[in-house]
């Protein structure tokens, strides 16, 4: 009796006589949507990879893998806290630098002054200035430990380590880059090398403790198309390109306000599938911003801009109130909401100011209008729910009015991003009746899911969605060819941007209440 997994036996040539049994994977297929809430954040920052996304969900993760926030332009781990504390919670970060990040580094001694290792830290960067390292002698007898301590990250300790003279200082740079077979692994913030000398370790007090200098961030000349980056294969990819294929959905280039770079964002917005915001220089008025945005030729649902009315916002690390750029918060505040959420008249939990607030000069309704109509968003205060911060028009740039939502987008880049990474099995089997009804039903399914969670429908009764894989459209000519078509429609819901009340009030009105008998 033998078993066969279903498609690898040819019933229409079998010759022995037997029972045959194929298993049959299950019929109905189910899908579930792809991440929503990832946020790619590219910055500078004082540790870290560089040109690789590293993934931080709350604070201690960015202070382990970028550092703590600085006061200077284009900081990563300042937008990383901002986005934290406005709900943020599956970052991809990428650290960029100048070309000129160095790594600390310090050396353990002999009696003689003589280099015994020298250690470099794992990453460049100024946190690596805050390394230290103890050797001392071992728990074993006759051996040695080295202690290698950053602070806010737990010690490595490296134990029990043998040898004399020059062994001893290759088995500590062993246990360092390789770790001790199954007591712990490789260190992960620094490196060691052997250095020439072939003499007992220098010792003070029982014990060698040394300090890490040399590190540099490389930001002398960072500009904002260091940002942007440059394009590759794998690890020649830099910037905004680290986040290729990272499923990240929203971006933030810390602090970019060259309208030139904003082409290049549109393009890998829609190529990659994310929600690019950005925002125009500090201080820039509404039109000023509008001038570049039309200069610079940007008509697309992939791209978002705030005017130059920058945030304030109070750094707890630094103690002090910062001048910030919008799109941190406005990127932040969208990859926390669901996709058919917008923005618009949600509160921004941390914004403590803005330039227009700070200076007594609110946003007229006239001047709201004007910046809607440039395609432009802002965040202020107040808003239409209450005094309190937030976006003021939930647009893209799209002058499309039935595109130019932010729900639009981030609907549009979900739904098809879930098709996109949950249909791949379907070719290379074979077009039958069957498999459309398969593919059919497994769209179905998973729309149904977004009409039954909120997502899309028609508050008017109407269908939510329409999905057609029939010979109507794949003829012949077509399937001939290996081609299956599926038209989907989706209606999603609607943004109420305007709320109107007819009121009719006075001492000549007159009411008419319809008689409901009472349940």
């Amino acid at each position: 009796m033998p078993i066969y997994p279903a498609g690898s036996l040819n019933t229409a040539a079998l010759t022995a006589p037997d029972l045959y049994v194929q298993i049959q994977p299950p019929k109905t297929r189910y899908i579930n949507g792809v991440a929503t809430d990832i946020l790619g954040i590219v910055g500078v920052a004082s540790w870290g990879a560089v040109g690789s996304a590293m993934l931080i969900g709350i604070p201690q993760d960015a202070a382990q893998k970028i550092g703590n926030q600085q006061v200077r332009k284009y900081d990563l781990a300042s937008a990383v806290a901002i986005s934290i504390q406005l709900g943020a919670s599956n970052i991809r970060a990428v650290r960029v630098t100048d070309g000129t990040d160095t790594a600390a580094s310090s050396t353990l001694k002999d009696t003689a002054a003589a280099t015994g290792v020298t250690l470099t830290a794992f990453y460049t960067g100024t946190l690596g200035n805050s390394l230290s390292a103890t050797l001392t002698a071992g728990t074993a007898n006759s051996s040695w430990k080295l202690t290698v301590s950053l602070p806010g990250v737990a010690p490595e300790v490296f134990d029990n380590i043998t040898g004399t003279g020059s062994t001893l200082w290759a088995n500590i740079v062993s246990a360092v880059n390789l770790g001790q077979s199954g007591i712990r692994g490789p260190s992960q913030l620094v490196i060691a090398t052997v250095g020439a000398s072939s003499a007992a370790p220098q010792q003070t007090s029982g014990a060698q403790t040394i300090s890490f200098t040399g590190g540099t961030d490389g930001t002398t000349t960072i500009t904002d198309a260091v940002l942007i980056g440059v394009d590759g294969a794998g690890a020649t990819r830099k910037g905004m390109y680290a986040l290729r294929g990272t499923g990240v959905q929203t971006v933030n280039l810390v602090d970019l306000t060259d309208s030139t770079q904003w082409p290049t964002m549109v393009t890998f917005g829609l190529s990659e599938g994310c929600y690019m915001i950005t925002q125009g220089p500090a201080g820039a008025s509404y039109s000023t911003v509008s001038t570049s945005l039309n200069t610079a030729g940007c008509d697309s649902y992939a791209l978002k801009v705030l005017v130059g009315d920058w945030e304030y916002w109070y750094d707890q690390v630094n103690g002090q109130q910062r001048m910030m750029a919008p799109a941190t918060f406005s990127a932040a505040k969208i990859a926390a909401l669901a996709p058919h959420q917008s923005p618009l008249n949600k509160p921004l939990t941390n914004v403590v100011s803005t330039q227009r607030v700070l200076s007594q000069q609110p946003y007229s309704l006239s001047e709201i209008g004007a910046i809607n109509t440039a395609r432009l968003d802002v965040i202020t205060n107040p808003c239409p729910g209450g005094n309190y911060y937030g976006h003021r028009s939930g647009l893209n740039c799209s002058s499309n009015p039935t595109t130019n939502g932010d729900n639009y987008t981030r609907m549009t880049n979900f739904i098809s991003l879930t098709l996109a990474a949950s249909f791949g099995y379907v070719v290379g089997q074979l077009h039958t009746t069957e498999l459309r009804r398969q593919t059919k039903s497994t769209i179905e399914s998973f729309l149904q899911a977004l009409v039954a969670q909120g997502m899309i429908g028609d508050p008017n009764g109407g269908p939510a969605f329409s999905v057609q894989i029939d010979a109507a459209n794949n003829p012949d000519s077509r399937v001939a060819l290996g081609y299956m078509q599926a038209d989907v429609q989706v209606k999603y819901l609607s943004v109420v941007r305007y709320f109107l009340i007819n009121l009719e009030a006075g001492q000549s009105v007159t009411i008419t209440v319809a008689n409901n008998p009472r349940s």
